[in-house]
């Protein structure tokens, strides 16, 4: 594995691991999604360095390149998050390159957690990494603070063509057949959007609805 080591170069890690990486990304993803999960990448691994922090740049590139194929059929199962699912598929795309249990243990739960709110950013700087990265590219959180000259130049490369809406329809595509899957999350919210009469259960009514007496 590529050692940690604080500011890393700020390029798709050319390992034989990240190119095979790549290489299930493109084929089994989408354009829109491949370049997002490229620039999330990018916008981490340039967060990471400005942030002087230590971390792995092959295990961060493979969290990124997976982090949404939890979203594809060929990698969504029928009753977990589509999170889970992408970070089962990094476990048996990792595993099966023989690589350490407790960095398989990272990309997944950089992956199983990149889209909860308030936990990340206390986790492990892959972790963290990812879902900041996340974060900058879907919803602009820390725009500002981000070099605008390389942030121009990434998205140049690697294109949000219609992005905002784009990303959203293939997004509630992913688990729109597993509604049930998003209690609890910020996709519950998706749900409530795009499927009419749909309503997330709400914590208070499970709660009076138990089997407790009092």
């Amino acid at each position: 594995m590529t050692p940690r080591t604080p500011g890393a170069a700020l390029v798709i890690p050319d390992s034989l691991l990240a190119k095979e990486a790549t290489d299930v990304l493109r084929e089994h993803s989408t354009d829109l999604l491949f370049n997002h999960s490229i620039r999330v990448y990018l916008f981490a691994a340039e967060q990471g360095r400005q942030k002087k922090l230590r971390f792995d740049s092959e295990l961060l590139y493979v969290a990124a390149a997976f982090h949404d194929l939890g979203l594809i059929k060929k990698f969504a199962s029928a009753d977990e998050r589509f999170e889970v699912d992408g970070a089962n598929a990094a476990r048996q795309f990792l595993s099966a390159h023989n690589i350490a249990e407790d960095q398989v243990q990272t990309v997944w739960e950089a992956i199983a957690l990149h889209t909860t709110p308030g936990i990340p950013k206390y986790m492990g700087p892959e972790v963290a990494l990812l879902n900041s990265g996340v974060l900058l590219d879907v919803v602009g959180v820390g725009f500002d603070q981000f070099p605008a000259e390389l942030r121009e130049e990434i998205v140049a490369k690697y294109p949000r063509t219609n992005f905002k809406g784009g990303f959203v329809r293939e997004y509630f595509a992913g688990f729109a057949h597993k509604p049930a899957t998003t209690y609890g999350t910020v996709n519950a919210a998706v749900c409530e959007r795009f499927m009419p009469g749909f309503k997330s259960p709400n914590a208070c009514d499970l709660i009076a609805g138990s089997p407790w007496s009092h």
